[in-house]
């Protein structure tokens, strides 16, 4: 057992919130049990807050940008702490969105059709033929995410000021449903449907209780169940991911079922929230949020 974790979590990135709130989870269960637990909001000083409390093992409890992209990875790696969730290559793979699509493809999984642009170029007119989705190329928690509808009279991030970049993901819109799945390991544990009852399944949407409906395991068609596991465990290996991951599909059931799947990226540190999508999942398999937190230490490591 690695007795002492540290939780490292808060951080500057703009899912900062959201990344203390799984963190005090995370904390809160592994000290229950038994667990010696240190929490460190991460800022400059985390090499020095590291080499003073010499943790067994670090509990990557981040979101977003530095956390979640390979930046801390790359720390823990040259410190030789072990830490949970992706390496250094699988997490910035993973948050860089056309790069992932990439691999993905080479995987022989459909995504839907997209390509990168400059900001002023999506400012200027349709790039695609809308209905379309605008995305930061490396943000998480549908942070910055825009849908463009056929006949919207106001679109394109008109008014707003864009923090994320000189460039953008447009992406084909693909209707249907959301569909959700938890790789653990080796395992696919199972497939989630969020319904939002606003526009779309946006950052609000997803952490703000009451805001979508959850329905566990998803109900589509037995055998686009089976394939939505599939396509999860083989982005999880595609990317070369470990301990937990969290594939977000959409399912195009437009037309009747069985529906279309496509891929739309994977999560390398999916949130630990109370309405967080992998625990409830989890759950579902017979895996509570202590087991789940637990094997998530035990299994952590270094890729070098």
């Amino acid at each position: 057992m690695s007795d002492h974790v540290a939780v490292i979590m808060g951080g500057p990135s703009v899912e900062r919130e959201v990344s203390l709130v799984s963190g005090r989870a995370v904390e809160k269960a592994l000290a229950g049990l038994g667990y010696n637990v240190t929490t460190i909001d991460a800022d400059r000083s985390l090499p020095a807050r590291l080499l003073e409390c010499q943790p067994d093992v670090a509990f990557n409890a981040l979101h977003g940008r530095l956390g979640e992209d390979g930046c801390v990875q790359g720390l823990l790696e040259v410190m030789g702490i072990p830490y949970t969730h992706s390496g250094v290559l699988a997490s910035a793979m993973a948050m860089n969105k056309p790069v992932a699509k990439k691999l993905f493809a080479e995987a022989g999984l459909t995504c839907p059709e997209g390509r990168v642009c400059h900001y002023r170029e999506v400012m200027a007119g349709d790039v695609l033929p809308p209905p379309y989705v605008i995305k930061p190329l490396n943000e998480g928690s549908s942070v910055g995410v825009h849908i463009v509808l056929d006949g919207d009279n106001q679109h394109r991030l008109e008014g707003e000021e864009w923090p994320f970049g000189d460039e953008v993901l447009v992406e084909k819109y693909i209707p249907g449903r959301e569909i959700q799945v938890a790789v653990m390991g080796e395992r696919a544990l199972g497939a989630i449907e969020i319904r939002p009852r606003g526009r779309f399944y946006d950052y609000e949407t997803k952490y703000t209780e009451g805001k979508a409906e959850h329905f566990m395991p998803a109900p589509i068609h037995p055998d686009c169940y089976a394939e939505a596991l599939d396509i999860a465990l083989r982005a999880h290996r595609a990317l070369g991911c470990r301990g937990v991951s969290r594939a977000d599909l959409r399912y195009d059931d437009e037309a009747g079922e069985p529906g279309a799947l496509y891929l739309l990226e994977i999560n390398t540190q999916p949130g630990m929230t109370p309405l967080s999508l992998v625990p409830e999942i989890a759950a579902d398999s017979g895996i509570d949020f202590s087991q789940l937190v637990a094997w998530m230490v035990e299994n952590a490591s270094c890729d070098n």
